[in-house]
């Protein structure tokens, strides 16, 4: 085989055709993307609420978490076009365009989330294990130009995706796909598209996600260690922040990507497909977006004592106004009991008076 040419087939593969097929696909994507639409924009929306007015002073982890939830909201808000498109048995009707923002959004949000999530982890270690060092590099400018070079990077990566027409009409179903069939002209040769696969599953996946393990175990380690000065509960979140990003990682990101390498390797040199097998892991790095504000419940205090506020503030009205409701029925009871009384004082009143007269 040579790595410096492309094969010269241009008809998808017969998984892929039954994939594009398959019935439960059909009904279960649209289903979960349905289900993150609508916990993602209201979560995120809340987040953004208090991360931007409820958050004092904006710190380098806020900046990361507002990054976080902004990409979130924007997925959540172009999903429907996708659950559209599964809706239509994987007909894509809104063009190419649409397409290509859809589909780089969807894995720009992914790669993305990973960064973010690693940034955040390395500002925690830094925080904990060396809070002396960390001073300079916990200031937000330094975020904010972390996070305008980690959108250059997914830009550049993805400017593949972004540059080619990723619409595909299938002639023997009659339907145009988005994104589920590759052009195999979008990269110049074969060794170029196991460059950018590789690429994305070293650089984009597995080097975050060894930091952020090593990140967690640092603090852990420290908080273990220093366990006495830190009797304020942190080190319970901690815990609880390392184990939710444990989820997210292992649920979310690591099954799509471990697909995809494998996909990848068989599709180009053994030309098998696991296409089908790869489509429903990626569904699943959707469903970060419904875990990330239960990360930001643990990661920032000003997200958690948000949270507690209004829960306490609807508990407390719905205390006052069961109190009120109480004193209320209670005040009607006294007066209906007065009324009552001075009724029968009246009576006796007069049955006296009518006495003397006779």
């Amino acid at each position: 085989m040579n790595f410096f040419t492309l094969p010269n087939e241009t008809k998808p593969d017969n998984e892929t055709l039954e994939m594009l097929e398959n019935k439960l696909i059909s009904i279960t994507l649209p289903v979960v993307y349905s289900l993150v639409v609508a916990i993602s924009i209201p979560g995120n929306i809340f987040a953004l609420w208090i991360f931007c007015f409820h958050s004092k002073p904006i710190t380098s982890s806020i900046v990361y978490m507002i990054n976080l939830s902004i990409t979130d909201l924007i997925l959540a808000i172009f999903l429907p076009f996708q659950i559209i498109y599964h809706i239509k048995n994987n007909d894509w009707v809104f063009g190419k365009g649409l397409c290509n923002v859809v589909s780089v959004l969807y894995y720009a949000n992914m790669y993305s989330s990973i960064l973010t999530i690693m940034f955040i982890s390395i500002v925690r270690y830094l925080g904990i294990v060396h809070p002396m060092r960390s001073t300079t590099w916990k200031r937000k400018r330094y975020a904010v130009v972390t996070c305008i070079g980690m959108w250059t990077v997914l830009l550049i990566a993805f400017h593949p995706l972004a540059s080619t027409d990723l619409t595909y009409k299938v002639e023997y179903l009659q339907k145009v796909t988005c994104f589920d069939v590759l052009k195999w002209s979008m990269l110049p040769n074969i060794f170029s598209w196991a460059a950018f696969i590789l690429g994305l599953f070293f650089f984009l996946f597995l080097i975050p996600f060894i930091v952020t393990v090593a990140c967690y175990i640092g603090i852990i380690w420290k908080l273990v260690q220093t366990s006495h000065r830190y009797a304020n509960g942190q080190g319970s979140r901690s815990l609880k922040l390392a184990i939710i990003v444990l989820v997210v990682f292992i649920t979310c990101f690591a099954p799509n990507n471990f697909i995809l390498v494998i996909h990848t390797i068989n599709r180009l040199f053994y030309a098998k497909s696991y296409y089908h097998a790869y489509k429903l892991t990626l569904t699943l790095s959707c469903l970060s977006s419904c875990l990330d504000p239960f990360l930001y419940y643990f990661a920032s205090k000003d997200f958690c004592k948000k949270i507690r506020e209004v829960i306490g503030k609807k508990a407390q009205h719905s205390e006052s106004t069961e109190v009120t409701r109480g004193s209320l029925l209670s005040a009607l009871s006294n007066r209906s009991r007065t009324f009552s009384s001075g009724h029968e004082n009246g009576s006796n009143q007069v049955y006296h008076r009518q006495e003397s007269d006779v």
